[in-house]
C-alpha cells in the first residue's frame, strides 16, 4: 500500500459525495427523458417505477441535478479557465491521441479536453433548466403560449443530445487515462500521475505543502 507522501489529494470527500449523486441524477433523467422522447424507449419510464411516476418525478431530479451541477461548477471554474497552455495542447491533438504525452505543454488540475466537458455541459444544463421549466405542467406551463412550449421542448431534446454525448466523452476519456477514474472514487492520485498527467496542478499542490511545513 502507497504511504501518503507518495500521494496527492485531487478530489475531497464532498467534490466525490456530489459527483457520484450527480453521475446518479443524470442516468435517472437520461433513461427517463428517453423514454418520452420515442415510444421505443418507453419501457425506461420503469426506472422511475412507470410512467405515471417519470412524468412527476423527472423534472424535481433535474433540478437537484442543477443545484449539484451549478453548486460544483461554481467551485471550480477558476480551474477551468482556458490558458496559453491549453491552446497549444489542442493545437497537439494529435499528439494527444497518439499518448505522446512527452512532447505536450504542462497543464493545470484540468485538462483541455475537461475543461470543454465543463463548459458544454455549464451551457446544456442551462438550457435543460429554462426549457425543461417552460415545459413542467403543471406548475409553469400554464403560463407560457404553445408555440414557445413547442419550441422549448425541442430545444430540451437537442440538449439533452448535448449532455448525453458529452457526458458519454468524459466517461470514455476517464477510463481511457488510467489512474483517472480511481482519482474519483478515492480522492487522491499518485505524484507521479499527477507530474506526467497535470504538471502545472502537481507542482502548484508540492509548493503548497512546502509552505504549510515552514
Amino acid at each position: 500500500m502507497k504511504t501518503s507522501h507518495n500521494r496527492l489529494q485531487r478530489y475531497s470527500p464532498l467534490d466525490r459525495a456530489n459527483h457520484w449523486t450527480m453521475a446518479m441524477a443524470f442516468l435517472l433523467l437520461a433513461l427517463s427523458g428517453l423514454a418520452f422522447f420515442h415510444p421505443a424507449f418507453f419501457f425506461l419510464t420503469h426506472t422511475l417505477g412507470g410512467p405515471v411516476w417519470a412524468r412527476i418525478l423527472h423534472p424535481f431530479i433535474g433540478v437537484v441535478l442543477v443545484l449539484l451541477f451549478y453548486a460544483m461548477a461554481v467551485r471550480h471554474v477558476r480551474n477551468n479557465l482556458l490558458g496559453g497552455n491549453d491552446v497549444q495542447w489542442m493545437r497537439q491533438i494529435g499528439d494527444v491521441l497518439n499518448n505522446r504525452d512527452d512532447k505536450l505543454p504542462e497543464i493545470g488540475k484540468y485538462n483541455p479536453g475537461q475543461k470543454l466537458v465543463y463548459w458544454a455541459l455549464v451551457v446544456s444544463i442551462a438550457v435543460l433548466l429554462i426549457s425543461g421549466v417552460i415545459m413542467w405542467r403543471p406548475w409553469f406551463a400554464g403560463y407560457f403560449p404553445i408555440p414557445l412550449i413547442r419550441f422549448a421542448s425541442l430545444l430540451h431534446a437537442l440538449s439533452a443530445f448535448v449532455a448525453i454525448v458529452t457526458i458519454v466523452v468524459h466517461i470514455y476519456a476517464a477510463l481511457w487515462v488510467k489512474g483517472s477514474v480511481r482519482a474519483m472514487t478515492r480522492g487522491w492520485v499518485t505524484r507521479a500521475w499527477a507530474r506526467h498527467h497535470h504538471g502545472l496542478w502537481a507542482r502548484e499542490k508540492e509548493e503548497n505543502e512546502r509552505r504549510e511545513r515552514h
